[in-house]
């Protein structure tokens, strides 16, 4: 079964069981670039048909539109908040005509419905796509509104994963408070510190982003609802805008606001390149983050070893038993797409022209891309990674003990270059800091040794000079090491 619709290029035949109708076809048949459709996101849908409910109610309110079309309408509006027909939205994410394609599939889906709520066939015409559905309105108002409302929706889905993500690795600091490990700069050893530590700086460092997003949804919170074609509020009624978009905000519960410069706010794409922006610093944190795990876990026998990862899968086709940190690897490559898509925003929003700019539909694409990605990936990272790692205690303590950075708690008592010698000689014999500090120079007593290193000084060193408690360096220490 099949319906004929028209439009003023022609007519097209249109299955009868669709609720979109003849534009949504030809953005259908013109568009096959992504071979992905809008429905992927069900967010957008969900925050077109709160615009064009916003839009339905203030319509009728105005008198507008007539109030049993508004009504209908409504009802319809609120079939796709609830999550249903979103298969319905069928136009690739890109196209062009900035949005149009999908304007108007929200319209005639809207609309079809609309129609079946009022016993009548879909398509007529009766309940407009254009007339009615889009009174008052235009694809470059619509269209970044409903983005804007979209964005907010989905990135909050991706603070809820950073969130949990934090608060995964801040559970694993509070498991490892008292495992000893060596820090390192440069990936050569520095100065002791705690798992603990460890774990929660990266637990900050991801954390941090958070604040970074909820700001650019600040951003997002100012739209231009009721600009129509180019600011100018052509075809809407005088008291449309500041209606349509204090309705919009009673529905969903959040502050959005007119912009001041509705002109401006049309062409301008800089809350979609501030929300990239965060989504990329969080992609970076997330690639250090992982490149120390993948760093910390290597071996497990040749390479540092201080904790194990969960082993998930067999890691090689031709290398029995080997363990691959497959979740962190595919966390660092979803991070370099992110990051990538980011110039895909930066590029497009800066190929505005004049008072539009038709780069949105690539825009919205690359940031549900972004967000989608850094969500399921740090979900899978929490999962199936931080959850489950097991600390090397033992090892790591012993790779701190025999460590020459350790000489570095006791450059307040001998100074600095005693200690570099010190520590140079032990480098060039391969002796250890206890044997030459203790058995051989006697610098100190062992006494005293296991006074300045204990557990809980060196994950929490207190400072301390030379106060006659210990032997100071006698003058040929200052050429320990040297021929």
């Amino acid at each position: 079964m099949s319906r004929i619709e028209n439009d003023f290029l022609g007519s097209l035949e249109i299955p009868d069981d669709v609720y979109y109708g003849v534009q949504t076809m030809r953005g259908k048949q013109n568009f096959h670039i992504t071979e992905m459709p809008m429905s992927q996101e069900p967010f957008f849908a969900i925050a077109f048909a709160y615009v064009k409910k916003a839009a339905a109610l203030t319509n009728k309110e105005l008198g507008t539109i007539p109030a049993d079309v508004a009504d209908a309408l409504v009802w319809a509006c609120d079939q796709l908040i609830a999550g249903k027909y979103n298969d319905q939205f069928v136009t690739d994410w890109l196209q062009g005509g900035a949005g149009t394609s999908t304007n108007m599939n929200c319209n005639e889906v809207i609309c079809n419905l609309a129609c079946e709520h009022l016993g009548l066939a879909k398509g007529d015409k009766k309940v407009s796509p254009n007339d009615h559905a889009n009174f008052g309105q235009s694809t470059n108002d619509t269209y970044p509104t409903a983005l804007h409302l979209s964005l907010i929706l989905r990135s909050n889905v991706l603070v809820k994963a950073v969130e949990d993500l934090v608060a995964s690795f801040y559970k694993q600091a509070e498991k490892t408070k008292d495992v000893l490990k060596m820090g390192r700069t440069h990936l050569q050893d520095a100065v002791p510190m705690s798992f603990a530590q460890e774990f929660h700086g990266w637990g900050t460092t991801i954390g941090d982003e958070i604040k970074t997003i909820r700001e650019a949804q600040e951003h997002l919170k100012v739209v231009n609802l009721g600009a129509t074609a180019i600011g100018t509020t052509v075809t809407c009624h005088p008291e449309y805008p500041a209606k349509a978009v204090k309705r919009l905000a009673e529905l969903t519960g959040i502050p959005f606001v007119n912009s001041d410069d509705l002109i401006a706010a049309t062409s301008d794409c800089g809350a979609y390149v501030a929300l990239s922006s965060a989504c990329k610093s969080l992609a970076v944190k997330l690639t250090k983050v992982c490149n120390d795990l993948r760093l910390l876990a290597s071996g497990p026998r040749t390479g540092l070893g201080e904790i194990v990862l969960p082993q998930l899968q067999p890691g090689s086709s031709i290398m029995p038993g080997k363990v691959n940190p497959v979740i962190p690897e595919v966390t660092n490559q979803a991070a370099f797409l992110a990051i990538g898509l980011d110039t895909s925003v930066m590029l497009a929003a800066s190929a505005g022209q004049l008072e539009l700019n038709v780069m949105e539909p690539v825009i919205s694409f690359a940031l549900y891309m972004q967000m989608k990605v850094l969500t399921n990936s740090c979900n899978a990272l929490r999962e199936k990674c931080i959850d489950g790692i097991v600390v090397n205690a033992k090892h790591c303590e012993d790779l701190v003990m025999g460590s020459l950075g350790i000489i570095t708690v006791l450059k307040p008592h001998f100074g600095y270059k005693p200690c570099a010698n010190i520590a140079r000689e032990g480098f060039l014999t391969g002796k250890s800091l206890h044997e030459l500090i203790v058995d051989e120079k006697k610098m100190l007593t062992q006494e005293q040794w296991d006074k300045v290193f204990t557990h809980d000084n060196l994950i929490n060193p207190k400072f301390e000079q030379y106060s006659g408690d210990v032997r100071p360096p006698d003058p040929e220490i200052e050429h320990c090491g040297r021929s």
